[in-house]
């Protein structure tokens, strides 16, 4: 990446970009010169091209006012690069940045909304999610920030948690949401086909896991898997219930996160998961995570919620 941030770079695109609009100015002076000619009829020359037997293709030269619009459009992109950034690392005259231009955005919402974040901020997050307005914001703030990992519909996709059940991999409780959109989570699990063993003693505990949700798999196969499922035991549990401190799913229940055939969870346990939540801290700010904390709580929690918000 230090390649791409060295001085060279910086040279190399002013280079050319100054040698774009000087060779498209060269190219407008040059054509300018040309003048038309005319044919011993006093005609202008034909280019030789004849479409539909008499529709010809004379060799004359641009329209002035056509060639002038060019000029303007050459002289406005000496103007912008001079004002605004474009050539390399020259800033430009007015110092302009997009991030300023964002960070003056946010500014002018902050003091328009602000009041109204405040206000719900100061709410309890169960009653929070019971509130039409502030359920209306959270649906909006999840739209933008969390429907391109967890769905529109906040059901999750293959590898991406489902928001709308109960099953929480950190714990479902509204502090517990709050802590995962502040400070994100790294959920990784290891590659466990080495500790275990052969493709077939793989394929074993694959079947064994599948028992414990009571899902379909070969009896014989989950018997020789079960103890080898001790080395799953450490995060997983005894009982394969989990542990929502480590992050490590419950598989006795059938929510999986990337597919319950035998196939993809050898290949679980051979090449390990590693799942990434951002965190949402410096760019939300805890006024409007505490809104989005809410709505997230609220979609697994509809049984408590007045008929209007479900």
């Amino acid at each position: 990446m230090a390649d791409f941030m060295s001085g060279f770079w910086s040279i190399y695109i002013t280079v050319l970009t100054v040698l774009g609009i000087a060779g498209c100015a060269l190219l407008l002076w040059s054509q300018s010169k040309i003048k038309t000619k005319l044919s011993a009829s006093g005609e202008a020359e034909s280019t030789g091209h004849v479409w539909d037997e008499g529709l010809s293709e004379l060799n004359n030269p641009m329209p002035r006012w056509w060639m002038w619009l060019f000029y303007i459009t050459i002289v406005f992109g000496v103007v912008y690069l001079v004002l605004y950034p474009g050539l390399g690392s020259f800033v430009g005259k007015l110092g302009w940045t997009s991030a300023g231009e964002y960070k003056d955005e946010l500014k002018v919402a902050d003091a328009e909304y602000g009041p109204l974040f405040e206000k719900f901020q100061k709410t309890d997050l169960k009653l929070l999610a019971a509130d039409p307005q502030a359920r209306a914001i959270g649906e909006r703030l999840f739209l933008t920030y969390c429907a391109q990992c967890h769905g529109s519909d906040a059901r999750g996709n293959k590898g991406y948690p489902n928001l709308t059940d109960t099953d929480w991999l950190y714990g479902g409780d509204p502090e517990v949401i709050k802590a995962t959109l502040i400070k994100g989570r790294n959920g990784v699990m290891p590659p466990m086909g080495a500790a275990i063993g052969s493709e077939k003693e793989i394929e074993n505990v694959a079947h064994y896991v599948l028992s414990l949700s009571g899902s379909t798999a070969d009896p014989i196969k989950a018997a020789f898997g079960k103890e080898k499922f001790g080395v799953c035991a450490a995060c997983h549990g005894a009982d394969g219930k989990g542990n929502q401190a480590l992050g490590a799913p419950n598989l006795t229940d059938k929510t999986w996160l990337y597919g319950s055939s035998v196939a993809t969870i050898m290949e679980t346990i051979r090449g390990g998961r590693n799942n990434v939540m951002p965190a949402f801290d410096e760019f939300l700010g805890d006024a409007k995570i505490h809104l989005l904390t809410a709505y997230i709580w609220g979609k697994s929690n509809t049984s408590t919620l007045p008929p209007e918000n479900k």
